[in-house]
């Protein structure tokens, strides 16, 4: 998984609009995010878009799980098929990514 929540949610739901793949989702007890849906924002932001609005921060890299910044990348490809723009930022090396700053 590229990022988790922590057991911390306090469910607020502020996350949810922000992932640009729409990989979280509200779950039973905390909101979720699917680690086949995300990217760490790799492509569209130079940071976690979920842990920049997060109000206790419970958007986290999971350790366990790393992922590379080219992976990533090709995963946002592969979710917007249809995005012209990340498609040439991709292919010139040059987008936006945490992995960057």
């Amino acid at each position: 998984m590229a990022t988790y929540i922590t057991t911390d949610c306090i469910n607020c739901g502020a996350c949810e609009p922000e992932c640009p793949n729409e990989a979280i989702s509200e779950g039973d007890d905390i909101y979720v995010i699917d680690p086949e849906l995300c990217t760490e924002c790799v492509g569209f932001y130079d940071h976690e878009a979920c842990q920049a609005v997060c109000p206790v921060e419970c958007c986290l890299p999971d350790p366990n799980n790393r992922e590379s910044e080219d992976l990533l990348a090709k995963r946002a490809l592969v979710l917007h098929p249809n995005d012209a723009k990340l498609a040439q930022a991709v292919a010139s090396n040059n987008f936006s990514s945490r992995f960057r700053k």
